[in-house]
């Protein structure tokens, strides 16, 4: 197929299942659906929640030779975990409470059609050997049953995990990601479109100005470039979800910098967003400052640590073993002194080791999460030790260890 029928066959795709956006990695995506869709090769998709995984199975399954046969999308994340084997393969009647009538599961109503396995890594692992056993052999027991169906099913799955890495901690089976993998597609997340933020803007502005007949909401340009610099945790979901909030709370109709600082989070010690500034310059004041949280909270979890030990060991050292006599053993031996436990070896009071024992930049790391912790909270002690995550009485050790009580 030519280049140019390709970009003509993704525009009929994007106006079929009302898809916006032109950044290259979402135009792969879909040239690759189309060209794996005549096949029965399974596709595993993988992207953030909230990107629109769940397009591209039904972009496979409608340009494929199935499109007549059925098509179902699972949440296999939203099944309990008790049910979810029953739901996918089926059960017999009396297999258990609630079976009143044979069911034959999904992939048996399913038959010659399309499966869509959404959250695919949160199947539990007896459930992963089932599936694994459909894709290789195309057979099923139901629940309770004893005899082997058969079906043929196009399986499409999807994940928001990383599934290397639940691999590696035992929680998703290997010989599996290699069977759903066969071809692999990977949904871009939304801070990475570019130029599609302010297209999808555009588009739900536009269905929320058509639905409730109101002035559409437009962007400035200094609000357009913010919409493009925020990070975008819940992707295309959360932009829909501000932009239906601006549509119908906002007074002004022409959204500026200002009114947009209204609708999207601005929680600074968040990871996961971006710092919002109107120059193009990047802050890394947040990095910092979580960096220095963590390095704080550290060290103190070191010092109780430290401390705990210290204590039980001085248990230890106080219980003594006199020699025992073979006549009357119990008689010599000396009443041991039970060994508190953290919880109560952590109630008592300890000295801080000096600061000459401490690690220097650890302990100027910690003099400034304390002193920026105060800033913020008015010199309200509590308030900052409760956004440290430590106690009062750990705030005001530290305060005096660092000559900051007074």
């Amino acid at each position: 197929m030519s280049a140019v029928m390709n970009s003509a066959e993704l525009q009929r795709i994007k106006q079929r299942y009302n898809i916006v956006g032109n950044c290259d990695a979402l135009n792969q995506v879909l040239d690759v659906a189309l060209q794996v869709a005549p096949t029965d090769l399974s596709v595993l998709i993988i992207g953030e929640s909230g990107v629109g995984k769940e397009i591209i199975p039904r972009v496979i399954h409608d340009n494929s030779p199935r499109r007549r046969e059925k098509y179902f999308a699972i949440n296999c994340g939203s099944i309990p975990e008790g049910t979810i084997d029953s739901e996918l393969f089926g059960h017999v009647k009396g297999s258990y409470t609630g079976a009143i009538n044979d069911s034959p599961g999904y992939f048996g109503v399913a038959d010659k059609g399309t499966l869509f396995l959404d959250e695919v890594g949160e199947l539990p692992l007896a459930t992963q050997a089932r599936l694994l056993r459909v894709l290789e052999t195309g057979e099923y027991i139901p629940v309770g049953a004893t005899e082997v169906k058969k079906t043929d099913v196009r399986i499409v799955a999807a994940t928001n995990v990383n599934v290397r890495q639940a691999i590696s901690e035992g929680r998703f089976r290997e010989d599996l990601y290699y069977r759903l993998n066969r071809i692999p597609l990977m949904m871009p997340p939304l801070r990475e479109r570019g130029e599609d933020i302010v297209l999808l803007f555009r588009l739900f502005a536009m269905q929320m100005a058509e639905k409730y007949r109101m002035e559409r909401v437009t962007l400035t340009e200094e609000a357009r470039q913010m919409l493009m610099r925020y990070k975008w945790p819940g992707n295309v979901r959360q932009l829909k979800n501000i932009t239906e909030q601006i549509s119908i709370l906002s007074k002004e109709r022409t959204i500026t910098p200002e009114v947009l600082a209204k609708f999207i989070p601005q929680d600074r010690e968040s990871t996961q967003l971006a710092v919002i500034k109107n120059g193009g310059d990047h802050s890394f004041e947040n990095e910092r400052e979580i960096l220095y949280k963590i390095l704080f909270e550290l060290r103190g979890n070191v010092n109780d640590m430290r401390r705990e030990m210290s204590q039980l060991k001085k248990q230890l050292a106080d219980v003594q073993t006199p020699s025992i006599n073979p006549i009357n053993p119990i008689k010599q031996m000396a009443p041991i002194t039970p060994i508190p436990t953290l919880e109560e070896a952590d109630a008592e009071e300890y000295i801080e080791p000096t600061p000459e024992q401490e690690n220097l930049n650890l302990s100027d790391l910690g003099k400034q999460m304390l002193l920026k912790a105060l800033e913020r909270n008015n010199g309200n002690r509590s308030k900052a030790a409760q956004e440290l995550g430590i106690s009062d009485r750990t705030l005001y050790r530290r305060l005096k260890q660092y000559g900051m009580d007074k």
